[in-house]
């Protein structure tokens, strides 16, 4: 990884917006920090486009996008996503609602196996606003030793679903959708733009292993110091400070290089 004030000018010229995760990236173990929510103003006043996209649940996804100055947002890691429209805020789920609870249904027994089987996973506090996944809590307020994470998510794929790692979260779903496509079936429904348009025009920065789609997808791609996890694809820059203040370092310089190239 560069450090990230090497990015180059030319890839900065036609960026759109930024996308960016929350967990260790924007928020600052698990704190909004004003600073940050500060960089946001700053940025949407800029003309920059703003989706987070996180593993976090729906029911946060709403409530960010009711809040901060966004255009929308893709939760848990791509499955189902929220955008602004005439004023107000509206759900994107490409599974429609009887399908949705079926597969509900489906991870709820999925989950209880694990658990029977692994008795260290405790279920996340944010399990309840989720409608895609079901989620463990594997490093946000207990640790999950690796080995223990590792047979779970075998056993999870032997059952016939999907897993995810983020910083805090063990995400089991039967949704077969990353952060990237998400992120591309959102702006294709906002916007019309095409997949190549996408990832040549949008920034992403994060954090984590559930990051690694957008850290390979996309082109500006950027990393905060505290960069966790084994993505496949390392983001190509990086910040010098960890969570919120490697946040607010790329949205400074982002909008410096605005100036620059106006």
């Amino acid at each position: 990884m560069r450090p990230l004030t090497e990015v180059p000018d030319a890839w900065l010229a036609g960026l759109r917006g930024l996308l960016f995760d929350l967990d260790d990236t924007f928020l600052d173990h698990g704190r909004l920090l004003p600073e940050a929510l500060q960089a946001l103003y700053s940025l949407r006043d800029a003309g920059f486009e703003l989706y987070v996209v996180t593993g976090r649940p729906a029911s946060w996804g709403a409530v960010v996008t009711h809040q901060w100055p966004l255009d929308g947002a893709v939760t848990e890691n791509g499955a189902i996503a929220f955008r602004r429209e005439a004023g107000r805020v509206r759900l994107v789920d490409r599974l429609g609602t009887e399908a949705r609870t079926e597969r509900r249904g489906a991870l709820r027994h999925i989950a209880a196996e694990l658990q029977a089987a692994h008795p260290e996973l405790e279920l996340a506090d944010d399990v309840d606003g989720r409608s895609s996944d079901v989620t463990f809590d594997i490093g946000e307020y207990r640790r999950v030793p690796a080995e223990v994470v590792a047979r779970a998510r075998r056993a999870a794929r032997a059952l016939g679903a999907t897993t995810t790692l983020s910083s805090v979260h063990l995400h089991v779903s039967l949704d077969r959708a990353d952060k990237a496509t998400g992120v591309v079936a959102l702006l294709r429904a906002i916007h019309g733009l095409s997949p190549v348009r996408v990832l040549g025009s949008y920034a992403f920065i994060g954090d984590s292993e559930n990051d690694a789609a957008c850290f390979a997808a996309f082109r500006v791609t950027i990393g905060v110091a505290n960069a966790s996890g084994r993505p496949t694809v390392p983001p190509r820059f990086r910040t010098a400070g960890e969570r919120a203040a490697g946040f607010v370092e790329a949205a400074r310089l982002l909008l410096a290089r605005r100036g620059n190239l106006s």
